[in-house]
């Protein structure tokens, strides 16, 4: 059913993609180079504190963020605005509800972050914003069928209703005449996570929920937004059907490489529990190339999956339409 319901999606967005721009009748904005990035989002696109410390990876000095590797392509730098640059990025935000999913409700939701953008900075012509969120709302919402306070059918209608309201920030950030590139989540149904609670296929369902919403309701959208599908970019394992032509594997896609244990709500899958943002070189499993592992934590990926990721974005979306 998954499979069906992204099929039907990719099809009616096809707009919204890559290679379907033209086909769709689309005019292509050529040598569109961006002078300056924004971005926005929760965990995924998060670059830390004002030295950089804190993200949802190792925070071992690399690039460790898809977004600041897009940023690089281009010449140019992205960085926290806690650092003084325009990432309003949270770890742990929700779209536009809260608290977030640690359970801290002064967490700025992504929608909190645009509305800051736009009240304190002047739109420019060659503006390009990334953003990038869900994740955190499909953690909240896994939780809340763990707890047993709802239903796997209400989790997929509240993925759903989270992927329109990304759309709609979106769809406000094109409004202004902003290039926006957007990214869906990763299924989360093959992460550590989803293995350690036996849910692989709720959290792929719910994933694919998001997208799927996301994507319909930015089909129109087609001229100044760019989607970047990051589903089969993560664990493909053997599903030949959804794994990109150049996904390049990794020799643990199964357990993360950091050892940071947080006593407290951490990433929101519960404590006790690894939390990559605490993660250094220092904090890694005895041995391990962290370049060989997939994921930091349960959910979180590694600098190197996020360096695919990035390179991803820009050579199979970006390059190819701006």
């Amino acid at each position: 059913m998954a499979a069906l319901w992204l099929r039907r999606s990719l099809l009616a967005a096809a707009c919204v993609s890559t290679a379907w721009l033209a086909a769709c009748g689309s005019s292509v904005e050529k040598a569109f180079v961006p002078q300056r990035m924004i971005a926005f989002g929760d965990s995924m696109a998060y670059l830390g504190d004002a030295t950089g410390s804190g993200r949802y990876t190792v925070n071992d000095g690399s690039v460790n963020n898809w977004m600041v590797q897009v940023a690089q392509h281009y010449g140019l730098t992205l960085a926290s605005a806690a650092a003084g640059g325009m990432s309003y990025a949270q770890g742990n935000a929700r779209v536009i509800a809260k608290p977030d999913a640690a359970g801290n409700a002064t967490t700025a939701t992504v929608a909190e972050q645009v509305d800051h953008f736009l009240a304190t900075q002047t739109v420019q012509p060659k503006d390009m914003v990334m953003i990038s969120a869900g994740t955190a709302d499909l953690i909240v919402g896994m939780r809340a069928v763990q707890a047993g306070t709802q239903t796997a059918a209400q989790y997929l209608a509240q993925a759903t209703q989270a992927g329109a309201d990304l759309a709609a920030q979106v769809r406000r950030l094109s409004e202004v005449n902003l290039h926006v590139v957007v990214a869906g989540v990763y299924r989360l149904g093959r992460t550590p996570w989803a293995t350690t609670l036996g849910q692989p296929d709720l959290l792929t369902n719910a994933s694919d929920a998001f997208n799927n919403s996301l994507l319909l309701n930015i089909q129109d959208l087609g001229a100044n937004v760019r989607y970047v599908e990051m589903a089969g970019y993560v664990n493909p394992i053997n599903d030949t059907f959804h794994r990109p032509w150049n996904y390049v594997g990794f020799a643990n896609s199964v357990s993360p490489v950091c050892t940071s244990v947080d006593a407290g709500p951490g990433i929101g899958i519960g404590a006790g529990q690894v939390n990559s943002s605490l993660c250094t070189s220092s904090t890694l499993v005895g041995g391990a190339d962290p370049n060989t592992y997939e994921f930091a934590d349960q959910v979180y990926v590694s600098p190197a999956s996020q360096r695919q990721l990035g390179d991803h974005a820009y050579n199979d979306v970006l390059r190819e339409t701006w």
